[in-house]
């Protein structure tokens, strides 16, 4: 038995706390009743109907994709662009945990585990974020230090938990940069890096948590291990 919120969220369609509020709303049906209750308990036998719609429960499956550049973090897109799931064979409803931009490359999970899916990316468990970024300039110390103690774009407050210049060109006038964060704010790295005088020109997320995409060339995915998945879990607070 799982209570009620926790199955809707787990389906794919929506987050625990969204599915919390439609059944507050009186929007959900188990077996053909309205359920307003938030402790209601349900099993597999059950049917459940979010806004008349009924859900099902599929596996849980588990990616990790190396994103290619000018591919949409999403799972429809009005433009007609390619989007993420496109380039994943499975017949399950899966969806991105967090995005990359448009032009941003690298490693991106997707998975139909709504529980997994908020652990990653809930700011309070810290997980790292750590990226790539080919930045316009030669950057100095006081920048990096600028970046570390945080800035502020936008009446938000920015911040990186490690920076690290990997290798400057002077011919080209560019730095090659590592950054860790634990946020996932809109265009978050490239806000920090215009906030400070150094625009990206290229960014890449090498790693999120205990997954990186060393072994995974661009477009390329795998499944993870249960063993990965049970790690993930074991961050939950």
């Amino acid at each position: 038995m799982e209570r009620l919120q926790k199955v809707i969220a787990q389906s794919g369609i929506t987050s625990r706390r969204k599915a919390e509020e439609l059944i507050k709303d009186g929007k959900v049906k188990v077996n053909g009743k309205i359920v307003t209750e938030l402790g209601t308990k349900v099993n597999e036998k059950d049917a459940i109907e979010v806004n008349d719609k009924l859900i099902y429960k599929e596996e849980k499956e588990y990616y990790l994709i190396n994103k290619p550049r000018g591919v949409i973090t999403s799972t429809s897109d009005d433009k007609n662009r390619k989007i993420i799931t496109e380039l994943i064979q499975t017949e399950s409803r899966i969806y991105p945990v967090g995005r990359l931009d448009y032009d941003t490359t690298g490693a991106l999970l997707l998975t139909n585990d709504g529980e997994f899916s908020n652990i990653m990316m809930h700011p309070k468990n810290k997980i790292d974020k750590v990226y790539l970024a080919k930045i316009k300039g030669i950057i100095k110390g006081e920048q990096i230090e600028k970046l570390k103690a945080g800035v502020i774009v936008d009446n938000e407050k920015l911040q990186a938990s490690r920076v690290k210049l990997k290798k400057v060109n002077p011919e080209k006038n560019t730095s090659m940069v590592e950054i860790t964060i634990h946020e996932g704010r809109n265009h978050q790295v490239k806000r920090m890096f215009e906030s400070v005088g150094f625009p990206v020109e290229k960014l890449t997320r090498e790693r999120i948590g205990i997954f990186n995409i060393q072994d995974l060339k661009s477009g390329e995915y795998r499944k993870l291990t249960p063993k990965e998945v049970a790690i993930v879990y074991s961050l939950k607070k």
